[in-house]
């Protein structure tokens, strides 16, 4: 398990949201100023993931505005990360995405996250890491289940929040919503406004 553990850093061939491709990109000199998400998907040219990449790209902004990078991995190539970035959408491409793709052909990466199936892809692994290195929160889907990236915008939130405030976040929460203290007359007082919201 990763979560609350330093990320695993990582030097690896990229396609960068501008469409170059640098040998010595770093994660952890690309952390966004108060976090990034790091996600991993299978293979380009396949049918799931497009969708995924498009909505990450699509909220990229979401992302920036809250000091937060976005940044995807596969076992891909570097030239297939271009190439599928030159493909338009409406011929099964992803267009030029708003973050880097990573290549990680050794497949290292994977493992290291521990999502690298026994077939060689890696399963969809997405990994909130904090501004420090530290991972906040993780969750994996199985191939063919697509992520909501909303719900990892929300994931943010609660973290920026638990960062900023020092309070926890109740089931639900969401960016705007009351806090709750982490201790017996917190909950107390929390439950007491709120039961019939859960």
């Amino acid at each position: 398990m990763l979560v609350t553990k330093q990320a695993p850093d990582f030097t690896a061939t990229t396609v960068l949201a501008d469409g170059q491709i640098v040998d010595n990109f770093k994660l952890s000199e690309n952390y966004g100023k108060k976090g990034t998400v790091l996600f991993f998907y299978p293979l380009d040219f396949t049918f799931v993931c497009p969708s995924e990449i498009i909505a990450f790209s699509k909220r990229v902004e979401d992302f920036k505005e809250r000091g937060v990078n976005v940044i995807g991995v596969s076992v891909d190539s570097q030239f297939s990360h271009f190439a599928w970035r030159e493909t338009p959408v409406n011929q099964g491409g992803i267009g030029r995405v708003a973050f880097p793709l990573v290549a990680d052909l050794t497949k290292q990466i994977s493992k290291d996250y521990d999502v690298l199936l026994d077939g060689g892809v890696a399963l969809r692994g997405s990994f909130l890491i904090d501004a420090d290195g530290t991972i906040r929160h993780a969750v994996i889907n199985d191939l063919p289940l697509g992520r909501n990236i909303d719900e990892m915008i929300r994931m943010v939130d609660t973290m920026l929040f638990t960062n900023e405030f020092g309070e926890v976040c109740p089931a639900g929460w969401a960016k705007g919503d009351e806090g709750m203290k982490a201790d017996t007359t917190g909950v107390a007082d929390y439950l007491a406004k709120h039961e019939g919201d859960l």
